[in-house]
């Protein structure tokens, strides 16, 4: 008796906070029907996107209200309502979530009704139950009927407030015009990087090391001395353009990955770090690789993380796991440094390079290829990068 009055009060309070929401959803859509029409025409149009902000708090607190009854949280899909008034307006009266929103308060003004059911119930439950349950053992029949009203409560919204497959399809449609609009940013980034690269490094050696040749060739009949000393150091200056041509293409896709695979590419940048690194890995070095696209990003997020714990963490040790997962490739780097990182830079404040390095120039790496980066470092440290990457093995 005592487990089915328990369940029954905490679904009452439940049922009691859908009451008041209920309550207030009567006034709104009430006042909003009889007002909507003066105020666009007195005040203007600019007050419907902040109407429609309001119904999705609304929706917002309906939603966390169910998830707190059954578990599962509701997802919610909604296009951002910012900039000009007429991109607002527009957002505001064609976003599918609106109408998912405006659907459900619709719908609550009928079946809003089911929290007020509950009140008659319990001095009859505490009776009856008392007696059947109490005094013959029996099952409870009235006092769980308070339960299934919030669970049919809950069942109802969750179906009218979940997003409608138009609403997930604008939302991702959102999604990977940020993450292409990253993407690109990113990959600008990388060709002015590798511009610059070739055009103060290599350039600029191949140069020297055409005059050079240039020289020696005017020189070798009458000073063959001067003549072997200059193509000597355009030799010198010939193995600097090609060290730093190899720079340049580790870069863009290091041999390293070819060659060793992502297992060994990784522990060879855990050798050279400057730290002590431990490397585990899961279920990579047998069967299928990943793609080479996927393997880059897993490689550089790896090489960011561990450059910056080295330069500006104050860690001595790091730990580095690669794992196959079923949709993927799981990546995760941790230090043991002095944590707060969070700037475009992990470890400095924010405002570092806005291209291709830093969390930034992971996270639009990571984002290109449809994965998620969560950053966890506070103040005192750990910092951990867990990294999520969706391939096809």
């Amino acid at each position: 008796m005592r487990k089915t009055v328990r369940r029954a009060a905490r679904a009452t309070a439940q049922l009691a906070l859908a009451a008041v929401m209920a309550f207030g959803s009567y006034i709104f859509i009430t006042v909003l029907l009889i007002t909507a029409t003066a105020t666009i025409a007195v005040v203007g149009a600019g007050m419907l996107p902040e109407t429609v902000l309001l119904v999705r708090r609304i929706a917002g607190s309906k939603r966390r209200q169910v998830a707190a009854w059954t578990g599962r949280a509701i997802p919610e899909a909604y296009q951002p309502i910012e900039g000009p008034l007429r991109k607002r307006l527009r957002t505001a009266t064609r976003d599918p979530g609106t109408f998912t929103d405006l659907r459900w308060m619709v719908a609550y003004y009928g079946y809003g009704c089911l929290p007020y059911l509950a009140l008659p119930l319990w001095p009859v439950g505490l009776l009856v139950d008392g007696v059947w349950q109490g005094a013959l053992g029996r099952e409870a029949v009235v006092l769980p009927l308070i339960s299934r009203l919030a669970d049919l409560d809950a069942a109802w919204s969750t179906a009218l407030l979940k997003p409608s497959p138009k609403a997930r399809l604008a939302e991702r449609v959102e999604e990977l015009t940020e993450t292409r609009a990253g993407a690109v940013a990113a990959h600008g980034a990388e060709l002015r990087r590798i511009e610059r690269d070739l055009h103060d490094g290599t350039q600029a050696r191949l140069v020297s090391l055409s005059m050079r040749i240039g020289l020696a060739k005017r020189a070798y009949e009458r000073d063959p001395e001067a003549a072997r000393k200059l193509l000597d150091d355009a030799q010198d200056q010939a193995e600097e353009a090609l060290t730093e041509l190899r720079h340049v293409v580790r870069a863009i896709h290091p041999p390293i990955l070819t060659d060793r695979g992502l297992a060994g590419a990784v522990r060879a940048l855990a050798a050279s770090s400057g730290l002590e690194v431990t490397v585990r890995v899961h279920g990579l070095e047998d069967g299928p690789r990943a793609p080479a696209a996927v393997e880059a990003a897993a490689y550089f997020v790896v090489a960011e993380a561990l450059t910056n714990a080295a330069k500006h963490s104050g860690a001595e040790r790091a730990e580095v796991r690669l794992a196959r997962t079923l949709g993927g490739l799981a990546v995760s780097v941790r230090d043991e440094g002095r944590g707060g990182a969070g700037g475009t830079t992990l470890g400095e404040a924010p405002g570092g390079e806005a291209g291709g390095s830093g969390l930034l120039g992971m996270r639009r790496r990571v984002a290109a290829l449809d994965g998620t980066l969560l950053l966890t470092s506070p103040v005192g440290g750990p910092t951990v990068i867990d990294v999520e990457l969706p391939c096809v093995w």
